[in-house]
């Protein structure tokens, strides 16, 4: 299976197409949350890049581009937003928040919780696909 770089294009056109496959199989994500990220550091491109996370319709979606309105704005580098996004790592993400390397802006309280969803197996399972598909 072909791997791309995360929030590269080719990655979201295929992360694009694992949604795709298994939507309305996995349970909606009770928390609706619009969340745009700024990721820093990123090793291609021009450096940075601008995405969102929007759970407005029940899915995650994860594509690049801001959205207006927005409950907040997270500021991180790319490894770090690879390591809690992709591998699943929220202990990661609090120590480089406490470390001062997340900046949040906005309705702090959304982003909490996000962490306090456990996931069902279909959701694990659209999970390891992303993971198969990432450098």
């Amino acid at each position: 299976m072909p791997k791309y770089p995360f929030l590269s294009t080719e990655w979201i056109d295929e992360a694009k197409k694992i949604r795709t496959d298994y939507e309305g199989k996995t349970q909606p994500i009770p928390h609706l949350i619009k969340m745009n990220l700024v990721l820093t550091d990123v090793p291609f491109g021009e450096g940075q890049i601008e995405a969102h996370m929007d759970t407005s319709e029940g899915g995650m979606d994860l594509d690049l581009g801001h959205i207006d309105p927005a409950d907040l704005k997270v500021t991180l580098d790319y490894i770090t937003a690879k390591t809690i996004l992709i591998e699943g790592n929220p202990q990661a993400g609090m120590q480089a928040f406490m470390a001062g390397k997340i900046k949040v802006e906005g309705d702090m309280s959304k982003l909490m919780l996000l962490q306090t969803m456990p996931p069902d197996a279909t959701a694990m399972e659209v999970t390891k696909k992303v993971q198969d598909i990432t450098e």
